[in-house]
């Protein structure tokens, strides 16, 4: 007998839905409220305290957030670095996790415990600030790549992967005069799109959201990422000093938060939907063997 068509069952089935629909709305319910305040006047936005739709539709927070060059240099900046950042760190990653894919390398097993040592143990800030200040990156948007470049569980899945893939293609290729980098890059890479695009996403949005690292090593405010001047626009005097305006324009200074927090956020939303169909796959898949 099935449990789900009994009246139990469907009693529970129910009950899921409607906790996890709660769960969904309440969710979803903050990023509404604002993307809505982004399209209303500060009037509003002060008056009401909360809201789904805007009374008055106004774009004056994005035209204020996009005729500023501070917005806009901090908007070029973090695309630079992010999609730098996504190459560098998945090109160090599979670098380091092929090799580590083979059983008879020497020192692997010094390696993979070291490895698993720096994902359980982080250096911590103030070690890692002087590492990067006697690197001489301080200043340098390297500052926001290099220290995170190879993320150890993204290595550990992507070595597993490697390692699950059949033995016979890298003979044959062998067999065929190919090299270990001719073996990667023209057969294992092109198998790898589920677990590279996964962990492509998992870098890009953690350069895209990083905070830290600019507050830390970017000492010059003309080098700072979006994510530093969303910081910058949630103090009036910083809003008025960001960008060459009207002094006698004073800005809806909600409104241009709320703006700017939906443009840092638009990017990740819109590039996610043509990765999910490797996402789950790209998850589980190296993530059993060791």
């Amino acid at each position: 007998m099935k449990i789900h068509n009994t009246t139990g069952g469907r009693i529970f089935d129910g009950a899921n839905y409607v906790f996890l629909a709660l769960i969904g709305i309440v969710t979803l319910l903050p990023f509404v409220y604002v993307v809505a305040g982004s399209f209303a006047t500060e009037v509003e936005i002060t008056s009401r305290p909360f809201f789904v739709w805007p009374n008055e539709v106004s774009l004056e927070s994005y035209k204020y957030i996009f005729s500023t060059p501070a917005f806009m240099r901090a908007l070029v900046t973090t695309i630079l670095v992010t999609v730098v950042g996504t190459v560098v760190q998945l090109v160090l990653t599979v670098s380091m996790a092929y090799p580590l894919s083979k059983k008879q390398l020497p020192g692997r097993k010094l390696i993979l415990n070291l490895v698993v040592f720096a994902m359980v143990f982080s250096g911590g800030m103030i070690p890692t600030f002087l590492l990067v200040k006697d690197l001489g990156l301080l200043n340098s948007y390297w500052a926001l790549i290099l220290p995170a470049a190879i993320n150890p569980f993204s290595l550990i899945i992507i070595k597993n992967f490697f390692q699950e893939l059949p033995a016979e293609l890298e003979e044959s290729a062998k067999i065929d005069g190919a090299t270990e980098v001719g073996i990667l890059w023209r057969i294992l890479l092109p198998l790898s799109k589920p677990v590279l695009a996964t962990f492509a996403l998992f870098y890009a949005v953690g350069i895209w959201n990083d905070f830290m690292s600019p507050l830390l090593y970017l000492n010059d405010n003309s080098m700072w990422t979006l994510q530093m001047y969303l910081r910058q626009v949630t103090a009036a005097s910083d809003l008025m000093a960001s960008g060459n305006i009207d002094p006698n324009y004073i800005p809806p200074a909600q409104g241009i938060k709320f703006a700017v927090i939906v443009v840092a956020t638009l990017p990740i939303l819109v590039f996610y939907p043509f990765l999910q169909k490797h996402f789950a796959k790209g998850m589980l898949v190296g993530s059993v063997k060791g």
